[in-house]
């Protein structure tokens, strides 16, 4: 039976997750042509290509998605049982669910530096539906939710907040004025897909989702190519250099809201740090707190 080294399943999370293979190689601590050459040999071993080389930047393929996803709860089995085996006392592990509009943002990052307060901490992070998330932490499977909703939530949070969405384009964009508008979707349930649909149903116009795909590399790639439009929070969109269509013949988007959630029980300990460490550092464009 074939394995795949943990060591390779690394190297392309972590160039995904860093977007470069200059800083992958720099987190990871060794050389670019290193992390190159163990990509090279995951191809290999898989049979099929994990990054996109017709898409500018670091974009993956379809399959790409899927062994990123698998290979992140891998590693997190890997390192678990490592720390088990090496005899020292476990830090404490926290369960951070946060939403396909965010996933490979730069919360992974975030939570790197975190560590740097909690040195012991670990994490196991998934992306589902904000409404499964809610109901994981209403029934304490999960310790903390960053959720984006597409109204004022109601729900009791630790930090809430406003975004301004806007339509994202690349100068290869083309709009038929009898045709449906091309969307870039992240796919499944996400705020900043709901508002836009809104938005064009609310106009008298039609989408229609010309490319859908959970890493937000990919997405951005897809914009850049000029397959679509796309919202996102405007803070996003200037970090990744998109450009914004602020007068444009698309229709005027409602704000995003923001909101950070935290189980009962989790005040006053890492969990609480740690929503609060995100609320620093996480919001991409906050005009003011609601």
């Amino acid at each position: 039976m074939l394995n795949i080294p943990t060591e390779l399943l690394r190297a392309l999370v972590t160039v995904v997750e860093l977007r470069s293979f200059t800083k992958a190689a720099q987190a990871l601590g060794v050389t670019q042509p290193a992390v190159s050459a163990q990509i090279k040999r995951l191809q290999y071993l898989l049979g099929y290509e994990v990054l996109d080389k017709s898409a500018p930047g670091v974009s993956l393929t379809p399959r790409g998605d899927i062994v990123v996803n698998n290979a992140r709860r891998l590693l997190a089995v890997n390192d678990d049982i490592l720390q088990m085996a090496s005899g020292h006392a476990a830090g404490p592990s926290i369960r951070v669910g946060i939403p396909r509009d965010y996933a490979g943002s730069k919360i992974p990052l975030a939570l790197a530096k975190f560590r740097e307060r909690w040195p012991g901490v670990s994490y196991n992070v998934s992306s589902e539906p904000v409404d499964e998330m809610l109901r994981d932490l209403a029934h304490g499977e999960l310790d903390l939710v960053l959720a984006v909703f597409s109204e004022e939530p109601k729900i009791a949070a630790r930090h809430v907040w406003s975004e301004e969405a806007v339509w994202v384009r690349s100068s290869a964009t083309k709009l038929d004025p009898d045709g449906p508008v091309p969307l870039v979707s992240y796919g499944g349930d996400s705020a900043c897909q709901r508002i836009a649909v809104a938005a064009l149903h609310g106009a008298g116009l039609d989408c229609n989702f010309v490319f859908t795909a959970h890493s937000l590399v990919s997405q951005t790639a897809a914009v850049e190519a000029g397959f679509g439009v796309m919202v996102m929070p405007r803070g996003r969109a200037v970090r990744n250099n998109l450009n914004i269509w602020e007068d444009g013949p698309l229709p005027r988007l409602p704000n995003l809201y923001g909101a950070i959630c935290i189980r009962d029980g989790g005040g006053g300990s890492a969990i609480a740090e740690l929503a609060d460490y995100l609320n620093e550092r996480v919001r991409d464009y906050t005009p003011y707190p609601v």
